[in-house]
C-alpha cells in the first residue's frame, strides 16, 4: 500500500499538522518506506514460530514476596481530612 501527496496533505490535515511542499514529500517517502517495511515483515511465514515474550528469552529475577515495611496505614490517615472505615473520603466530583 503506497501512499500518495493527496494521501498525506489529508493525515497532516486531520493531525493539525502545516507542511509545505518540501515537508509534503519527504513525508510521503518517508511513510512510503515505513509502510513498505511493513509489507515486507507481513510477508514473512511465521506459521511454525512460536512466539517469544523476551527476544532474548531471558527470566525475570523475582524477589521473596515479603513485607519490608511496617503498616503506617494508621500514621498516614491520622492527618487526613476525612476518614471513614480505613477509607479516604474525597468531595463528590461527578455529579
Amino acid at each position: 500500500m503506497a501512499l500518495n501527496r493527496s494521501d498525506v496533505e489529508k493525515i497532516a490535515h486531520l493531525a493539525r499538522l502545516g507542511l509545505n511542499d518540501a515537508d509534503i514529500l519527504r513525508t510521503t517517502d518517508a511513510l512510503n518506506n515505513i509502510l513498505g517495511l511493513v509489507d515486507q515483515m507481513q510477508a514473512v511465514d511465521t506459521s511454525g514460530i512460536e512466539p517469544l515474550a523476551h527476544p532474548l528469552e531471558a527470566s525475570q529475577r523475582l524477589r521473596a514476596d515479603i513485607v519490608t515495611e511496617r503498616n503506617q496505614r494508621d500514621t498516614y490517615q491520622a492527618i487526613a481530612p476525612a476518614v471513614q472505615n480505613g477509607l479516604y473520603l474525597v468531595p463528590k466530583v461527578i455529579e
